[in-house]
């Protein structure tokens, strides 16, 4: 799958690729109660025993959708621990996440009816959710510190907090009609500064 709402064409994607590509499209347009797994079947063309061959319930389903955007983030902070500066780093990262805005905003709608999963499950996902991109922002921070690429007066989960705020726009609002520009300018805030010199 190329991603959520993936644009593979569907005859390219298996069953469960597609399960996840129209639970998604699904879950995004009507939310998670206005769902039914047997709308989802129809959706991809698959018996109802089919769908629950493959997921147990609509949480599980909901939840594997959620897995594939956090398998996405994890990506995206790979590929960025690839450069060998925090500067490099970062624009590649806000880069990647400008140009795959749309499956960004998806996989943020989605997570906010996180609130109708059960307890344990929801918990779940969340710390894998912190780990994977919290934590690996946090790691890009530490190393770029170790490095000494950042002042060691301002402590590095401060750092991730502001970076995230800086992010959050690029995904939550119209996508930028040029990612690499985008990426620079917020780089460049970030680490420099936005007051004139």
């Amino acid at each position: 799958m190329t991603g959520l709402l993936g644009s593979a064409p569907p005859g390219l994607l298996g069953t469960r690729e597609r399960l996840l590509s129209e639970g998604a499209r699904l879950f995004v347009a009507r939310g998670y109660h206005g769902v039914s797994m047997r709308e989802v079947a129809l959706a991809v063309g698959v018996s109802k025993p089919a769908l629950y061959h493959h997921y147990a319930d609509k949480e599980a389903l909901f939840l594997a959708i959620l897995d594939v955007a956090l398998d996405g983030l994890r990506g995206v902070v790979e590929r960025a621990r690839q450069h060998p500066t925090l500067r490099a780093q970062l624009h590649a990262l806000i880069e990647e996440l400008s140009a795959s805005a749309p499956q960004q905003r998806v996989g943020l709608q989605l997570a906010s009816e996180l609130k109708h999963v059960s307890g344990e499950r929801r918990s779940d996902f969340e710390q894998r959710y912190r780990a994977v991109w919290m934590g690996g922002l946090g790691e890009l921070m530490a190393a770029a510190a170790r490095r000494g690429e950042l002042r060691s007066d301002l402590p590095g989960p401060l750092l991730t907090r502001a970076l995230l705020g800086l992010l959050y726009p690029l995904v939550s609002g119209p996508p930028s009609p040029d990612p690499q520009g985008s990426a620079r300018a917020l780089v460049s805030i970030f680490l420099d500064g936005a007051a004139a010199r």
